[in-house]
């Protein structure tokens, strides 16, 4: 029972990582909570759903093809919302605003074009396989190793190339990095594109798991507390954040109730903010939105 608990808590931790990166990485460059990530996670899982059911593809391919669909859609949102407002030099609460709004749109667009049903994959990595005596579930165990991977990746990217260390100087201070010669606008193209990328992995197992439904996005709530225990605009911090916030979910449900867990998830949420209003690695800020 603790070895499963234990499995559960770091997949559903890792899918919730997943997502809050892309929060942390949009965040640590331009200073403000994008709030259609969520609606972005949501498109990946429709993605995923169509290239499966539609086309016939396996998962992987479905997975693929998901995260080129929404690192497009948050390119260009990112076009579109974002870049007209940071080329006229807005305040964070109008990027907020604008993010709200994109949410809205994408949202009801799903509404429009493909309706309020409730959509379910086709049968992938339904097995168990049995460890130490207990059974832990493959689609757990598939979801854990493939956030691992794409995490590494993702640090390896950060700290091993010539991107990867222009948007770790960005992140400290944009307009400093733009004088020595940084592209922004190019920039961002990567960094929305890398967010919308693990958007695309988390809406496919969130779709896996559950079901694919338009407002799916709520369930990003969950990565945006993450990305704040751990410290929003931190790499590291919505890592951590995402697996301390999918084991105490795990474990709670498991030895506690189930209808409890969002209670402890929450309560863990505000006891950490007035304790460590940046998060466990986040940078004080004089504005954050």
């Amino acid at each position: 029972m603790l070895l499963q608990t234990l499995v559960t808590g770091l997949a559903i931790g890792g899918v919730y990582a997943l997502m809050a990166v892309g929060y942390s990485l949009v965040f640590s460059i331009l200073n403000f909570s994008n709030f259609a990530h969520g609606v972005i996670i949501m498109l990946g899982a429709y993605f995923g759903y169509y290239l499966c059911s539609s086309l016939g593809l396996g998962i992987g391919a479905s997975m693929l093809g998901a995260m080129i669909g929404t690192a497009v859609i948050s390119i260009l949102n990112e076009k579109l919302a974002y870049r007209p407002l940071r080329l006229r030099k807005a305040v964070p609460l109008y990027f907020m605003i604008s993010a709200m709004g994109a949410a809205m749109f994408l949202e009801n667009m799903v509404y429009v074009t493909v309706g309020s049903h409730f959509y379910s994959y086709p049968s992938f990595f339904t097995g168990s396989i049995s460890i130490g005596g207990a059974y832990v579930g493959l689609l757990d165990i598939v979801a854990l190793s493939i956030s691992t991977f794409f995490i590494i990746l993702l640090t390896l990217f950060l700290n091993k190339t010539m991107m990867g260390t222009a948007i770790r100087a960005a992140s400290r201070d944009m307009l400093v990095a733009s004088t020595l010669g940084v592209n922004i606008d190019g920039l961002l193209m990567v960094v929305f594109a890398l967010a919308g990328g693990f958007a695309g992995i988390a809406g496919v197992f969130l779709g896996v798991k559950y079901l694919v439904y338009p407002t799916m996005g709520v369930i990003t709530n969950k990565a945006y507390i993450a990305a704040v225990i751990g410290g929003i605009g931190s790499l590291p911090g919505a890592i951590v954040g995402g697996l301390i916030l999918g084991l105490v979910e795990s474990f709670v449900s498991a030895y506690i109730s189930t209808t409890l867990r969002d209670v402890f998830s929450f309560s863990m949420l505000i006891i950490l903010l007035l304790v460590l209003p940046s998060g466990l690695f986040g940078k004080t800020l004089d504005e954050k939105l």
